[in-house]
């Protein structure tokens, strides 16, 4: 055993020294074109000399030159290539986390669940009604964290025979978390105790419903809390004020399964009392769930969270999940799935119903057991879908237009704030994401309605999305917006948030937003940087490569996917694609190429950039993959930014 370990951390040493030796060569072969900076320079802050590439970033190397003695550590520590230790290193791994780090399993990484606040009295709770065979109704957020939320605890009591039902607020006519006509409906419908999963913590009025009605409540969560919390039996969220188990990373499915572990637990302890006639469910089984809901509500894929996406994916890949397989079958994946295909293809499928369909149809899909009724839903889903797309893309140019404007007469303004009649609530959050990511800056994206009798003075309230970028807490801007007085109500975490607001306290709202926002967007948008780990040519991307970058993921937020420059490439063949993607070829001075595409970038200063380049060598940054798409097997560059090689040595 020992010797075929070592066997093969040699073969991955030499895989490693091939790539890096490519990209040493580079780099010495680059220096008469790039003379302002050698990928790696300390002398130099700025990678390759760019100061400011097409979208306005300094270029800089990932690696701290403080941490380069870590990153040789943990190579000779663990047998590992150079290129792994370094990418490790840059993203903060120490010496003694490699292990666990790259090889993440609930076992080493999972607390006790008890760690959580209200932990112990949730799992009893579930266990009695268990032990009963109480009806429960859980009340679920209208996405994907949501959803799967739901669906693991509707597993889990199905499993027991417990009577349950899954209520799933219709985003437009309801809005986000509990509301009292729901609780009042669910109780009246006979439910004994009620489940809020990805939602609950800020739902007083409506929670209030339920313990005038004499029914228990559980609240799981992960959302953003005051320091009075609602009358609950017990409200676990790990980021409760008073909560110190260091877990507020978990999105609301990575909670919910903890809580299912500690219910587990406290069956056992009850015995035959609690036991089920099929035994005890293999909670495993089910973390594809947790790790779809972990990468596409973007929580940092740090500590536990890579455990429960590592060991989920390897459990999705066995297509156990019915509403999963039936929903892979209808988006036309048949390779094995990532981190991407979760983000990218799965997770909008899911949202599309509760976006601007069904919201309820994601959690049924995920939950179900009938082969027939989930082709169904995922074919449904797949056509709400495409139908989102196009409500997107016209909702997305009208948006631009406005904050285009906006930004031009007012460069420094700390978030974008922009609504219309015309737009589709459920929609919104998607178009905050994109103006983020245009602006690098917060943005609010608001739908106007005519308001309801007895809700809004004014007359009519809009439901807005913000969206942020890393340093900039909007969840706790719109939880002091509330305070004030400013709204209808709201909440959400750091980086992401949603509200309602009455229309005849937009200017107090975005004046409240400005000033407190002012300074830290500021500062966050001055200090940018796109932060690179090495500069490659084409013969170095390859899938040796990949592999060995493999293995310190899965990425995301928290763990950024590498990302690497290939120097003074030309461009070839720039041509619009699909839905306003640039698709080209790089080309290096040997004549080596690469495929790459930049998304959404058409009508872009980076898609301009690339189909204007006219041939001449550009520094393109971006991070590699496999693109199995159609049967065909291919490394391909997903290009980021790019700058002009002669600004940056004019620079220099």
């Amino acid at each position: 055993m020992a010797q075929a370990t070592a066997k093969k951390a040699q073969g991955e040493k030499v895989r490693g020294e091939k790539a890096r030796g490519e990209m040493v060569q580079l780099s010495e072969g680059q220096t008469a074109q790039a003379p302002a900076a050698v990928p790696g320079d300390a002398g130099d802050a700025a990678f390759l000399g760019v100061r400011q590439s097409v979208r306005g970033f300094v270029w800089r190397e990932r690696l701290a030159p403080e941490t380069r003695l870590i990153a040789d550590a943990i190579g000779q520590r663990h047998g590992l290539p150079e290129i792994l230790g370094r990418v490790l290193a840059a993203r903060g791994v120490g010496l003694d986390d490699v292990e666990t780090v790259l090889d993440p399993t609930i076992r080493a990484l999972m607390p006790d669940p008890s760690t959580l606040r209200d932990m112990d009295a949730a799992a009893q709770r579930l266990a009695d009604a268990v032990s009963r065979r109480e009806p429960v109704a859980i009340f679920g957020d209208y996405d994907v964290d949501g959803a799967c939320s739901s669906a693991l605890m509707k597993r889990f009591l199905d499993h027991h025979g417990v009577p349950t039902r899954i209520y799933i607020p219709d985003r437009i006519f309801e809005g986000y978390g509990p509301n009292p006509a729901a609780i009042e409906q669910l109780v009246t419908e006979g439910a004994k105790l009620i489940v809020t999963v990805d939602c609950g913590t800020t739902s007083f009025e409506p929670l209030e419903v339920a313990r005038r009605l004499q029914t228990d409540v559980i609240i799981i969560d992960h959302h953003q809390a005051d320091a009075v919390l609602p009358a609950a039996v017990a409200v676990v969220n790990p980021n409760r004020q008073d909560d110190l188990s260091g877990l507020g990373h978990l999105c609301a499915a990575g909670v919910v399964f903890m809580v299912l572990v500690a219910t587990q637990r406290a069956l056992r302890a009850m015995g035959s009392a609690g036991a089920s006639d099929q035994g005890a469910p293999s909670l495993l089984d089910d973390l594809d769930l947790v790790a779809l809901a972990t990468v596409c509500d973007v929580v940092p894929l740090q500590g536990l969270n890579r455990a429960y996406v590592t060991q989920g994916l390897k459990v999705m890949r066995q297509r156990r999940n019915i509403g999963l397989k039936a929903l892979f079958d209808a988006a036309g994946l048949d390779s094995a799935p990532t981190p991407y295909h979760l983000g990218f293809i799965l997770g909008p499928r899911i949202n599309a119903g509760g976006r601007i369909g069904d919201a309820a149809l994601g959690a049924r899909l995920l939950a179900g057991a009938d082969a027939t009724e989930a082709a169904r839903i995922a074919a449904l889903l797949d056509k709400l879908n495409r139908e989102r797309k196009a409500i997107e893309t016209e909702m997305l140019e009208q948006a631009m237009a406005e904050a285009d404007h906006r930004v031009e007469n007012d460069p420094d303004m700390p978030i974008v704030l922009v609504g219309s009649d015309a737009w589709h609530k459920g929609v919104v959050g998607l178009v905050a994401s994109r103006l983020t990511e245009r602006f690098r800056r917060p943005s609010c994206v608001i739908a106007w309605e005519e308001g309801r009798p007895g809700q809004n003075a004014g007359g009519q309230q809009g439901t807005g999305s913000l969206r942020s970028v890393a340093g900039v807490d909007i969840g706790g801007a719109v939880r002091a917006a509330v305070a004030a007085g400013l709204l209808v109500k709201g909440g959400g975490h750091a980086m992401a948030a949603g509200l309602t607001v009455a229309r005849d306290r937009l200017d107090d709202l975005a004046a409240f937003f400005n000033e407190r926002l002012r300074t830290t967007a500021k500062a966050v948008r001055e200090a940018a940087a796109l932060e690179v780990d090495g500069a490659l040519q084409p013969a170095a991307a390859n899938s040796d490569l990949i592999d060995l970058l493999e293995r310190a993921g899965p990425y995301g937020q928290g763990n950024p996917q590498p990302r690497f420059v290939f120097p003074a490439h030309r461009v070839k063949f720039a041509k619009v694609v699909g839905e306003a993607h640039v698709r080209c070829v790089l080309e290096a001075a040997d004549g080596s190429r690469i495929d790459a595409i930049a998304f959404r970038a058409a009508s872009q200063p980076l898609g301009e950039f690339l189909l204007a380049s006219g041939g001449l060598p550009l520094h393109v940054a971006g991070h590699i993959r496999r693109d199995t798409w159609g049967g065909r097997n291919r490394i391909e560059l997903t290009i980021e930014d790019a700058a002009d090689p002669r600004a940056a040595t004019n620079r220099g």
